[in-house]
């Protein structure tokens, strides 16, 4: 039986074994090393025995502790009155005694105890001590140990700096902790028992409801008074808990526990980054509704402004064509020629002139006012268009902070790039020659000064009224020059029907072109503008593609991951 359950824990540690390392690569994936430091040491520790992480204060007693419970009667653990090093001192089972250096911080003491062939106890420096490292070489060992027993000074358990590092190992790592309060022969038994409900007092409030305390002497026990010394108790609870056979199966559940932990930390990190990418296509997606609404807004806007030009138009022209209609009747033709002849009146030649010149003024300055009106609201609206974008990107939603501890390079590189597109909007703001286009408005070349003068947004107007204005008049003037031509001919009134027909057929077109050309290239102007607003997030919209294909692909390994050490807890916890 022993021999098939030592085959089925091996297979169990090489399937663990596997797990860890899949663990290793996620969090080499996500660019943590301090984490993957982690779980590489936790891979290298699954043969190790089960492991006694003894933490505490300096001077706590702890290494008076562990000289005490191994009993040899030696001081394997050194003891002096002041802080010895920043060395992390692991006592192993080995055929003799030797001591062996790995690295300035540890020390690994081995002791041919039969104990030790089960167990293996960390001596750590003070969670206090002011020699450098202390503090962090002992949070390094914390992750891969299977259990931590926190010695306190009996007369003092209550020290702040002891509890800050009890919040991190049982809030971080969730360890199974064991307190123990150290010199007790320096107490008398009321206080020390107020000590030791206060110590459970503590743990209740930081969620261990039903803490394991003892009080010991190290003192009373290497001077042989083994009843009052408090150690039988705690050599029990480890008989019954921890040895005994059941050592490498809880080691095995531990490391599970700790892979467990680590990955839960990464995916809350990950449902983090999830939450920020939801909250920033939510952002992209407001930036692009308010583009198209704004859109739609300023053409509205050109719409209004086609419909007054036309207006004016129609009532100029209209007014005109009844002028020709009575001017070219018959009898106003032979009237004019005859008033000409012998009263030096003006002819229907004068006439025309002078009607082509009336009808051009009243165009000129009817639809000047109008366009200069238009091109007021619409300006407005397409700076308003880039106001409101500039100011949701300053106020965009930030979840994932920069301090975060296992995606701070994510949220720093997110911050980045939110800080690259405020300033390349910014500058894109500031750029006069952003709002020109050159396809649309060819002569826009003319406007530079006028553009240098405006800078950034402001330059709308003057682009548009520059424009508009020319694209107007350029119409108008031509329908000018052919009604000039159809009446030059104009002598008698046999020909007054053609020329009413060919007016009307010039209005008729003129007032299309304007409809048309306007319409068209305002329009066009304005999707122009909006696009090369929008293009400003190219750099955004990658980080929002590569974050979600990254998210999904943490969360799939989570899973998969999460259900393979569920299922390998549960089989191990079928051993025990």
């Amino acid at each position: 039986m022993e021999k098939l359950f030592n085959q089925s824990l091996k297979t169990y540690r090489v399937k663990i074994d596997e797990l860890v390392r899949q663990l290793h690569d996620l969090t080499v994936q996500i660019g943590h090393q301090e984490l993957a430091s982690t779980v590489s040491d936790l891979r290298n520790r699954i043969n190790e025995p089960f492991m006694f992480v003894i933490v505490g204060e300096v001077k706590a007693g702890k290494s008076s502790f562990v000289n005490a419970l191994l009993g040899t009667g030696k001081e394997i653990c050194k003891v002096a009155p002041q802080p010895m090093t920043d060395t992390i001192q692991q006592i192993l089972w080995g055929e003799k005694e030797e001591i062996i250096s790995v690295n300035e911080f540890l020390k690994k003491i081995y002791q041919p105890l039969d104990i030790l062939k089960e167990i293996a106890i960390v001596d750590t420096p003070g969670t206090n001590a002011i020699i450098k490292y202390h503090q962090k070489i002992t949070e390094d060992f914390i992750p891969a140990s299977d259990m931590i027993v926190f010695v306190f000074e009996a007369k003092n358990p209550y020290r702040q700096s002891a509890w800050d590092f009890f919040n991190y190992i049982h809030e971080d790592w969730r360890k199974k902790i064991v307190f123990v309060l150290q010199q007790k022969d320096l107490m008398n038994e009321a206080d020390l028992n107020v000590n030791i409900n206060g110590v459970k007092e503590y743990a209740a409030k930081k969620g261990i409801m039903d803490p394991t305390v003892f009080a010991v002497s190290a003192k009373q026990e290497q001077d042989g008074d083994l009843t009052e010394s408090g150690f039988l108790p705690v050599r029990d609870y480890i008989a019954a808990n921890i040895t005994g056979g059941k050592a490498p199966v809880l080691k095995l559940q531990n490391n599970i526990k700790t892979s467990k932990n680590i990955n839960e930390r990464i995916y809350k990190g990950v449902l983090l980054r999830k939450e920020q990418n939801l909250a920033d296509k939510e952002f992209r997606f407001d930036i692009k509704e308010t583009l198209e609404e704004q859109e739609v807004k300023s053409k509205k806007q050109v719409s209004t402004l086609v419909e007054n030009l036309l207006n004016g138009y129609d009532n100029i022209t209209r007014k005109t064509e009844d002028d020709l209609k009575n001017g070219l009747s018959f009898g106003s033709l032979v009237k004019r020629q005859f008033s000409s002849i012998f009263r030096s009146g003006d002819s229907a030649k004068d006439w025309l002139d002078q009607l082509t010149k009336d009808f051009e003024a009243d165009l000129n300055t009817t639809l000047k006012a109008k366009l200069n009106d238009g091109v007021v609201d619409l300006a407005e609206s397409i700076q308003q268009m880039a106001k409101i974008i500039d100011l949701k990107i300053q106020n965009s939603q930030t979840i994932l902070k920069n301090n975060h501890e296992i995606f701070s390079d994510i949220a720093e590189k997110r911050s980045n790039i939110l800080k690259e597109l405020q300033a390349a909007f910014k500058n894109f703001l500031s750029r006069s020659e952003n709002f020109a286009n050159q396809e649309l408005f060819p002569d826009s070349d003319n406007l530079t000064p006028n553009m240098a003068a405006g800078g950034g947004i402001a330059v709308i107007g003057i682009i548009l009224a520059t424009v508009t204005n020319g694209m107007v008049f350029d119409i108008t003037g031509g329908i000018l020059s052919t009604i000039g031509l159809l009446f030059a001919g104009v002598s008698v009134g046999l020909k007054r029907r053609k020329v009413l027909n060919g007016f009307s057929a010039e209005i008729a077109k003129g007032r299309l072109k304007i409809e048309e050309e306007v319409t068209g290239k305002l329009n066009a102007y304005i999707k122009h503008i909006k696009n090369r607003i929008d293009a400003n997030f190219g750099s955004f919209d990658d980080m929002l593609t590569n974050e979600e294909k990254q998210i999904a692909s943490l969360e799939e390994k989570h899973q998969t991951l999460e259900g393979s050490l569920d299922e390998m807890a549960g089989k191990l916890g079928a051993i025990l």
